[in-house]
């Protein structure tokens, strides 16, 4: 199905464009930088372009980063995730300052932004890469995505039950550097797989306007 391939039919264009896969870690939740402590948090809903593109708009975020966690072989790459059965999902990690925003309130624009009622699937992306999932990186955190799962299940107007994955975060590895970004650098494209997709269209019968 053309639509099931959609994004993987994008990127295939941009692969010879990619570099060197940069490495990354797991990380406490909160670290120092020079302008004061910041905090991370990691995110999967689907395409990570999109999952990117939302919590960069959000105040107090510093940086989105688009990349790959939950699989058990190093140095993941994108045609390797994308065709599914790594164990890996595309995300985003998040920095964060949290005297302006807080991670209770990143869970809840997470929330808006996916369909939490299909499992290894988001849109017209099917495949477990594709699954909506929060990776907490302490105790606070897990217990806050757990309260928010719950609440979202309590107070939802849609029938079927909320399947999103809470899972211990493992080593996070940052996408290749085509991807990040990408709704600034490739906006027509972008838009345009983000419409073929339902995306938006998906999350307004879920949650109206929100």
């Amino acid at each position: 199905m053309w639509l099931k391939n959609t994004k993987y039919l994008f990127v295939i264009g941009l692969m010879v464009m990619a570099g060197g896969l940069a490495l990354g870690g797991m990380d406490d939740a909160t670290e120092t930088h020079d302008n004061g402590p910041k905090a991370k948090a990691i995110f999967a809903g689907g395409c990570f372009w999109c999952v990117e593109e939302v919590f960069e708009k959000v105040d107090g975020v510093v940086s989105a980063t688009s990349g790959y966690i939950g699989g058990d072989s190093p140095n993941p790459t994108y045609q390797q995730v994308s065709a599914g059965g790594t164990g890996y999902a595309e995300a985003v990690e998040i920095v964060y300052d949290p005297d302006k925003v807080t991670y209770q309130q990143l869970l809840d624009v997470f929330w808006k932004n996916i369909d939490p009622t299909t499992p290894d699937q988001q849109f017209c992306d099917k495949g477990d890469q594709y699954r909506s999932a929060i990776f907490y990186l302490d105790e606070s955190q897990k217990l806050l995505a757990e309260e928010s799962k719950q609440r979202v299940e309590q107070t939802k107007t849609f029938a079927d039950s909320v399947v999103t994955e809470i899972a211990m975060a493992t080593i996070f590895y940052p996408a290749e550097d085509y991807h990040q970004d990408f709704y600034k650098r490739n906006p027509v494209r972008y838009k345009f797989y983000k419409w073929n997709c339902g995306r938006a269209q998906r999350l307004e019968e879920l949650w109206g306007n929100a």
